[in-house]
């Protein structure tokens, strides 16, 4: 992709598609304690909501991947989109715990496609020399979903309704479904059938290694990091207040991104996963020591730079490692990231129930600190394939 004004348009279009994504997954966390209590049940199940949505936007990665290879990157994020937009409506009405874990589960599946296959786009149009600029300025978008969906979600809960949150999705994505006519379609060759691409990615020792990293990484970055909004509310504060501490999170990792854009050219990209671990680890462990608001935001300030530095360089390394299955690749990638997301918050969710959260945050240092000494060993070993 050059640097002509469509091109510039076209990643406008799809960062927005991946902030109205980013968006729809992060605004349960504040309101997991008014669900439970306007749904009149424990915050353990509520929490299945979570785990059911990132189970499923897990799941259904390798599905997007490998439509988008037959159909189109661009159709693919329209159509997921169009999609999305009927099921958060769903969600919004649901009239009981049963319906919400259904659509919330169908709302994971269809906006998995967004994000996912943006990344494919970025690595079919941009030039490997500004791949990670491209691809930080889209992880600056989906940040910006994040801060912008807790806040939101929190004074939502605070003034008016959890369900509005939901409304807000529907509105962008039906909005966004429209807009992303104009997107342009990468040229690329087609992919063998999907079967044999999955196959043959996984018997390469290297991309299978960047998808068993994503897998662990998402336990932190997706499943543990879901229960700092309800650790401040466990400590007697309200859902803004929590919301609101949450939103440090996303901006914390729009900030932290315009550092990543500046030393990821100087650093190698495994001094930057060291990084971007050894931000992490302490930061939970701030919130281990004192799962309050001072705590927690001192976490989400630090965790947020960890992940712009560790996740922006393994998601460079998945558009990497397999270029001539690269929609395979991130598809994969991107299902292990929220399987993994999946299982952490399905294993430490009866913690939280009772109130562990510090137990809950140990287990996240405990979990980043072997995260990032493997990745960080992994990454030096890794030298690109001759073209």
């Amino acid at each position: 992709m050059d640097g002509g004004g469509d091109s510039r348009s076209s990643l406008r279009l799809i960062q927005a598609a991946s902030f109205t994504s980013s968006f729809d997954r992060m605004a349960i966390a504040p309101m997991l304690v008014a669900i439970a209590h306007d749904l009149d049940t424990s915050l353990g199940r509520v929490t299945l909501a979570a785990t059911a949505y990132f189970l499923l936007y897990g799941a259904t990665q390798p599905a997007w991947g490998i439509l988008s290879d037959r159909v189109g990157r661009a159709r693919v994020i329209r159509l997921t989109l169009a999609g999305a937009a009927v099921v958060s409506a769903a969600s919004a009405l649901a009239p009981s715990l049963g319906v919400l874990l259904v659509a919330r589960a169908l709302a994971g599946a269809l906006f998995a496609g967004v994000i996912p296959t943006a990344l494919v786009y970025v690595g079919d149009t941009v030039p490997l020399a500004r791949r990670q600029v491209a691809l930080t300025e889209l992880m600056g978008a989906t940040s910006a979903g994040m801060a912008v969906s807790t806040v939101v979600a929190g004074v939502a809960v605070a003034v008016a309704d959890w369900r509005l949150v939901f409304c807000l999705s529907t509105a962008a994505s039906v909005i966004l479904a429209v807009a992303l006519r104009t997107l342009p379609e990468p040229r690329v060759e087609r992919a063998p059938g999907a079967v044999a691409a999955v196959g043959a990615l996984l018997r390469r020792p290297w991309p299978l290694t960047v998808v068993l990293l994503a897998l662990v990484e998402g336990t932190v970055v997706l499943g543990i990091i879901t229960f700092m909004a309800p650790a401040v509310e466990d400590a007697g504060l309200s859902a803004a207040v929590a919301g609101g501490t949450m939103g440090v999170y996303g901006a914390a990792i729009m900030v932290w991104t315009r550092a990543v854009r500046r030393m990821a050219d100087r650093l190698r990209p495994a001094r930057l996963i060291v990084l971007g671990a050894t931000l992490m680890a302490v930061g939970l462990g701030a919130a281990a020591v004192d799962p309050g608001v001072a705590g927690v935001a001192a976490a989400a300030l630090l965790v947020g730079g960890g992940f712009a530095f560790l996740h922006s360089t393994l998601q460079t390394w998945a558009t990497e490692v397999a270029a001539d299955l690269r929609a395979t690749a991130v598809s994969l990638f991107a299902a292990a990231l929220f399987t993994g997301g999946a299982v952490g918050t399905a294993v430490v969710g009866p913690l939280a129930d009772g109130g562990e959260f510090a137990a809950v945050f140990l287990i996240g240092v405990a979990i980043t600190v072997v995260l990032g000494a493997c990745a960080a060993a992994a990454r030096s070993r890794w030298t690109p394939e001759p073209a």
